[in-house]
């Protein structure tokens, strides 16, 4: 038989006597359609991986899970940056918590020409976009792009070659102003020894090779370099920053981070 609503027990929020408060509560992992703005004037849907969170007191014994993708399904018509800023406050209201969070993550795509032939193909970057209400709104965009390093001391101690590999170079940023995903690419790709490619042909293949084996860079310069152009950009308030090589004749990784607030 159908029960009314009001008749069915609302065990979440019952007092709980533990006293321990819970710092993120939620949904996660939701698969979300979203259109983005480029950098070029036109749109781009993409997938984002979808978490939502909000604070829960000590006194509460739980959210309400639901909550959340009513609130998504809502606002998020479609999904686009926005309306994360309403969908993050409204969680907050909805679920009557001191703080919420909203995270965004999804492959953007940019096409890319060959240095040499010009044969474009396209690159797919990892994207995250952060929103945390707690009276006071925060956002946090975060690109991650591949790229290629080449060893300085193998290049000095080596009768011919270096030893040279795939690297992952992160950028986590705060800004005052517009920032678009190609900005943050382009800083990114700039720090490393080469860009990597979706198509090469064997003039590209050669034009890569020789200007990683030009510009070799440790881990280190990585990140110094890349701290360095993002320091140049006046919209950007805070960075976290982070290399990372996958070593080919090492067993190990090299990873280098730095995190700077420009406000200070």
């Amino acid at each position: 038989m159908p029960t009314a609503s009001g008749s069915i027990p609302d065990i979440q929020s019952s007092p709980d006597d533990r006293k321990i408060a819970i710092d993120r509560v939620g949904v996660k992992s939701i698969r979300y359609p979203i259109l983005l703005r480029t950098r070029e004037g036109g749109e781009q849907a993409t997938v984002a991986t979808v978490d939502m969170y909000v604070s829960l007191p000590h006194h509460k014994k739980g959210t309400h899970m639901s909550r959340f993708l009513e609130v998504l399904n809502e606002y998020a018509h479609p999904l686009t940056p926005d309306c994360i800023g309403v969908v993050v406050r409204e969680i907050r209201k909805r679920l009557e918590a001191e703080t919420a969070h909203l995270i965004l993550s999804f492959p953007y795509f940019i096409e890319k020409a060959a240095p040499v032939t010009g044969a474009k193909g396209l690159m797919d970057y990892e994207v995250t976009f952060e929103a945390t209400s707690n009276h006071v709104e925060d956002f946090l965009m975060t690109v991650r792009a591949p790229a290629t390093s080449l060893c300085p001391c193998s290049k000095e101690i080596s009768a011919y070659g270096a030893h040279n590999q795939r690297c992952e170079i992160e950028a986590k940023v705060r800004t005052s102003d517009t920032l678009w995903i190609e900005d943050l690419v382009e800083a990114l790709e700039g720090a490393a020894s080469a860009p990597v490619y979706a198509c090469l042909k064997r003039p590209d293949e050669k034009f890569v090779t020789e200007q990683a084996f030009d510009n070799p860079k440790f881990v280190e310069d990585i990140v110094r370099d890349l701290a360095r152009a993002l320091d140049k950009n006046d919209r950007i308030t805070w960075y976290a920053i982070s290399s990372e090589n996958f070593e080919s004749i090492h067993n190990h990784n090299a990873y280098a981070q730095i995190t700077r607030d420009k406000r200070s």
